[in-house]
């Protein structure tokens, strides 16, 4: 999620898509045969990284990411094992190398040898559905990856991971046929699900469908009911517009959302917008969100640019909620609310104000497998 991205020779076929819209009344869709997208919040068996090696990602600051991503792995590790998707054997040996450094336990961590373009694994890495009360309780969704409306090629790579996990795990891999990434939605776990139009509607995703044919194969390839759509993005962020960057569920009926306290920033009238819109929603059983408000950091500018510095961009691990900090005031307001909305984890901040030159954090970075 930069400026650049460098160039990898296609070295695996992407899978045959199997799935087009509309879809065929009796084709057998994970919802239709009982499978759901659980919450973050939800217990995990494992969480998915893909090891940071592109250096177009993080121009002249790649050697300084792996501290504070180490850490992260550290914070995660202490509550479930964490698989990491590396290119070959060399990157296996240089992450062990920085994990040991920074303490990890290694009986924690499982290698994947498979190739990667980057290490956006919320966008790449595979979408976990779960049916505990089918024979075979766990699934994939390969959903199609085009490095945010192609704006970064090559990407071949990173779109087959799910796929190649699927493989690994011998378990039903589905490919609905269409770009859609993990960054770009939130669920409940109880059939709600949130996302932007800023990105789901960008018609550099699906320019083929429409809002009402995009919410079908949400609700089909995710397992839910409900669809609900705030407006915007925050500043800087490349991916369009990320409800990961702006608004969260800490629990079925609750959300963190960010807001702007300077009325002069650029973020303020955005994030305004969506604080409207999210008062105004229901869930299905009629009840209104508890909607906690997050201030944003201060504004994170590097060689001119403004970067999508966001606290929202937490993930919720068994032991650990873990939280990109910024050196700001607002980093310990920060940490206080979200800790009172995780009373049974961990909060922990890491320094996220070198990641963040990659335009993305700890949330863009990993993906949950849920425990079945």
């Amino acid at each position: 999620m930069s400026s650049e991205r460098n160039k990898t020779n296609k070295q695996q076929q992407e899978p045959e898509k199997t799935f087009s819209y509309p879809p065929p009344f009796d084709f057998k869709t994970p919802k239709k045969l009982g499978y759901y997208f659980p919450a973050e919040f939800a217990p995990h068996t494992a969480t998915w990284l893909s090891w940071p090696h592109k250096e177009a990602s993080w121009p002249g600051k790649i050697n300084t990411i792996f501290a504070p991503y180490a850490a992260f792995i550290k914070a995660v590790s202490a509550g479930e094992s964490v698989h990491i998707n590396v290119n070959n054997e060399a990157m296996k040996a240089a992450a062990t190398a920085h994990l040991e450094e920074a303490g990890v336990d290694m009986n924690t961590i499982a290698f994947y040898l498979h190739p990667t373009n980057d290490a956006w694994c919320r966008d790449h890495g595979p979408a976990f559905l779960i049916n505990p009360q089918a024979a075979q309780k766990k699934i994939i969704v390969d959903w199609g990856y085009n490095a945010w409306g192609d704006k970064y090629p090559p990407y071949d790579l990173d779109d087959i991971i799910p796929s190649l996990i699927g493989g690994d795990y011998n378990i039903p891999v589905f490919s609905p046929g269409i770009v859609m990434e993990g960054g770009s939605v939130e669920f409940n776990g109880k059939g709600t699900l949130l996302t932007s139009t800023a990105c789901l509607l960008n018609p550099n995703r699906n320019p083929q469908l429409s809002r009402e044919q995009i919410e079908t194969y949400l609700q089909h390839y995710y397992g839910v009911d409900q669809i609900l759509w705030v407006s915007e993005g925050i500043v800087g962020d490349d991916t369009d517009g990320h409800i990961d960057d702006t608004v969260r569920f800490v629990n079925e009926d609750t959300v963190l959302t960010v807001v702007e306290e300077n009325k002069h920033d650029e973020n303020y009238a955005l994030l305004q917008t969506n604080l409207r819109e999210l008062e105004q929603m229901r869930l299905p059983n009629g009840k209104q969100l508890n909607i906690i408000e997050l201030p944003m950091p201060s504004a994170v500018v590097y060689e001119g640019q403004r970067l999508p510095a966001s606290y929202a961009n937490f993930y919720i691990s068994n032991a650990a909620v873990v939280v990109p900090t910024y050196r700001c005031k607002n980093d310990d307001k920060a940490l206080q609310i979200i800790q009172d909305c995780f009373p049974s984890r961990k909060v922990t901040g890491i320094d996220s104000t070198d990641i963040i030159w990659g335009l993305g954090s700890f949330h863009c970075l990993s993906q949950q497998e849920p425990m079945a």
